[in-house]
């Protein structure tokens, strides 16, 4: 598939998808396996966040439910979990060996929700297990004395990048790709982090990477428009200035842009097998001839809204789209019978419509046994270690025996 001219003109991240890679790889059975995997993980990121108890929402939502106090950032986990169910999928289309490594600070839900879906999380973490139980421990761990961080802290499985600190994933991903020539490292990159000094000089790992001795590092940048509380540069300037700036680092830029998800689907699955395809023949070329030239790696810039399928507002104040859908949208919300109440009404609504689907979880995995034998593991998780998934490749893989 050949690259087409650009033909985004604005910087929205609404709307029906916008890529430089045009196609439709994914046939329906594909896209609704990958949606449906997709949002089970944005459900999990907003029960680490929001649950402490009733955990599949069994009953009708009450403050009691909620956590005291919320950490964890929504903002960055949507894009973080679709960037990793699409990886998941190339993986196994192309037989790669990925890691996957996260760069915005506090994202985590967005990891580690697809790491448990999977099924990786709970052969670390027995007690972490697959069903009502292990659910309400995972989700009650989260960013908790004596739990996880709410970052990809060294006890996520395979954990090898925490992300915090940000500005230092492309150096990490280029360590990891040094003398590992099979080996390609998804980095994603925060537009909030874009702008430390670490990271803006670290775009130049690319003149250090060698296609012949050397994997590759797929940069992914993440441009949902937003830090902690300001806009962010990156998704300010201009389409052509972005475009010109990392032709200039030396990358081919592809970009992925909107909000619609049917559509984004595709585009990101096309756009993962043309830059999967690119790296795949500037390595073999590369290694054919025996002339290590420096070639222009593929990157991917993935324009969405801060806080992708949270509601669009909650009790008069906008969310998803601003920075206020990077932090716990409803931190402030509990002060009052009325408010509380529409604040519950925020929540079930993220949790059941926009993200949640949580009869998903009931219908693949959760409730039924231990390891999952749901279509999510089946077709996108870690079942069988015989064939590539994101448990052997995305992260590296724990010391445990795996049972099935």
């Amino acid at each position: 598939m050949k690259p087409t001219r650009s033909i985004a003109n604005d910087l929205s991240a609404y709307g029906i998808a916008r890529s430089t890679i045009q196609g439709t790889p994914l046939n329906e059975d594909e896209a609704r396996k990958i949606h449906a995997f997709w949002s089970a993980c944005n459900y999990l990121a907003l029960g680490m966040i929001y649950l402490q108890s009733n955990p599949l929402l069994r009953q009708p939502l009450h403050i009691d439910h909620i956590k005291n106090r919320l950490l964890g950032h929504w903002g960055a986990s949507p894009a973080l979990s679709f960037i990793y169910s699409h990886l998941n999928r190339v993986i196994k289309a192309f037989d790669l060996d990925v890691v996957y490594m996260a760069g915005p600070g506090h994202g985590a839900p967005g990891v580690l929700g697809p790491v448990y879906l999977e099924g990786s999380y709970s052969e670390v973490y027995p007690d972490k297990s697959q069903d009502e139980e292990g659910l309400l421990r995972f989700f009650k761990d989260f960013s908790f004395p004596g739990g996880i961080g709410s970052h990809c802290t060294p006890e996520t499985p395979g954990s090898i990048h925490e992300g915090g600190e940000l500005g230092y994933v492309l150096s990490h991903a280029c360590g990891a790709a040094f003398d590992n020539p099979d080996l390609i490292v998804a980095a994603v990159v925060g537009d909030g982090e874009a702008e430390t000094g670490p990271l803006a000089t670290s775009w130049h790992i690319n003149k250090f990477l060698n296609p012949i001795y050397d994997g590759a590092v797929l940069p992914i940048l993440n441009l949902n428009g937003y830090k902690i509380n300001n806009p962010t540069l990156l998704a300010r300037i201009s389409h052509e200035e972005l475009e010109n700036l990392f032709k200039g680092y030396g990358y081919t830029p592809y970009f992925v842009e909107g909000s619609d998800a049917a559509s984004m689907h595709q585009a990101m699955a096309a756009t993962m097998d043309h830059c999967a395809n690119t790296i795949r023949r500037v390595q073999h070329e590369a290694r054919s001839s025996g002339t290590p030239a420096r070639p222009r790696w593929p990157m991917i810039v993935l324009r969405s809204p801060k806080g992708w399928t949270a509601p669009a507002d909650v009790d008069g104040r906008k969310v998803e789209g601003l920075f206020h859908g990077g932090l716990e949208f409803l931190i402030a919300g509990f002060g009052g019978a009325a408010r509380l109440h529409r604040c519950q009404q925020g929540v079930i609504k993220a949790l059941h419509l926009r993200s949640g689907r949580i009869g998903r979880l009931r219908q693949h995995g959760l409730g039924q046994n231990q390891h999952g034998s749901g279509a999510h593991r089946q077709h996108y998780g870690g079942a069988d270690r015989s064939q590539k998934t994101l448990h052997r490749t995305l992260l590296y893989p724990p010391r445990v025996t795996h049972q099935s």
